[in-house]
């Protein structure tokens, strides 16, 4: 997995048309996408304020020369537009006098996730849905959060595709947001695009919702995660994200959370320099491994050797990585 340039624009144009409707973060808009990866592009530059970058990964077959996936961190949403969350919170209801105590779930429109770093943008193309390509694309962004972490000083999340019936409708909506929006869940998720999310603040209430006036299928779809989302929530997972308290005003999906210094790639990678006389490789699971640019930024999954701050590469992975003997490289194992 690498940095994104402006040159992959027609690869990634290409995934946002094979992922489809859905996904906010990765719409099939050419022009948009282009603008991104400049932004993209800056962002690992350095030439934008930190809070405004983009960090765009892609993930490529290198020996096919084709990009099989792409994966987003988001450096700080809020800060140019709102953004919008649910907070689960509660509120009592208590009458001593005719003795009834009442406890009553609610739900607050919020901001508070301002100014926090986004995981977002995952796809992988059905072509590469097998291995450990998964792991790769989703994992390797923590790699380049434990390799900058002065980038990020706020918590990171990550937004979780809420559940679906089998028709694949939406019940959070169908009870909560269609009665405010009047439209499709489609047409409310396609107008949420950067620039465009004004009519939120316009259409949704401003006072705590009683989850108790939602339908018994809304209520349950609160926290749950889409059946095809589940598996990217368990990598996040075990990375050290956890639901909290916040999910997804549209479909009331959860959103996963963690401090920076709380992620396994924060606590458990280490720095190495490459040496030939280390050995090559060792057995057993292989370990992401990125290199210490942040304008060439790359990781690799692969068999990786450290020991007394030395590390052995295979030549391949030297070679993906764009590293020589001397450079220093930081390594996660276990993968």
């Amino acid at each position: 997995m690498r940095a994104a340039r402006a040159a992959d624009l027609d690869a990634v144009h290409a995934l946002a048309l094979a992922a489809g409707p859905g996904m906010t973060t990765l719409k099939a808009d050419r022009a948009a996408l282009a603008e991104r990866l400049a932004i993209a592009e800056a962002s690992f530059a350095g030439a934008l304020p930190s809070t405004a970058r983009d960090y765009v990964f892609v993930l490529e077959d290198l020996a096919h020369g084709r990009v099989a996936g792409i994966a987003a961190i988001k450096a700080a949403v809020g800060m140019d537009e709102p953004f919008y969350s649910f907070r689960l919170g509660a509120l009592v209801h208590s009458a001593p006098s005719v003795g009834v105590y009442a406890r009553h779930e609610v739900l607050y429109l919020t901001h508070d996730l301002t100014g926090c770093a986004e995981l977002c943008s995952l796809f992988l193309h059905p072509d590469y849905r097998h291995g450990r390509n998964g792991r790769l694309l989703s994992k390797s962004r923590f790699l380049f959060i434990a390799q900058f972490p002065q980038l990020f000083t706020q918590p990171v999340f990550a937004e979780m595709r809420g559940f679906q019936d089998a028709a694949g409708r939406s019940p959070f909506w169908e009870s909560l947001g269609r009665q405010f929006f009047a439209m499709d869940f489609d047409r409310a998720d396609d107008l949420c695009q950067p620039g465009r999310k004004s009519y939120i603040a316009e259409l949704m209430p401003r006072y705590p919702i009683y989850t108790g006036f939602l339908s018994e299928a809304a209520r349950a779809a609160i926290g749950t995660t889409h059946v095809a989302t589940a598996p990217a929530r368990r990598l996040l997972e075990q990375e050290g994200l956890a639901a909290g308290t916040y999910i997804d005003i549209f479909d009331g999906g959860p959103v996963l959370q963690a401090q920076v210094r709380d992620l396994r790639a924060t606590r458990e990678s280490v720095l190495a320099t490459v040496d030939p006389a280390a050995r090559d490789a060792s057995p057993g699971a292989p370990a992401l491994v990125c290199n210490g640019s942040m304008t060439d930024f790359r990781v690799a999954l692969c068999a990786v050797d450290v020991g007394g701050g030395k590390a052995g590469l295979p030549e391949a992975a030297r070679r993906a990585l764009a590293v020589e003997t001397g450079c220093t490289i930081r390594v996660l194992e276990n993968a």
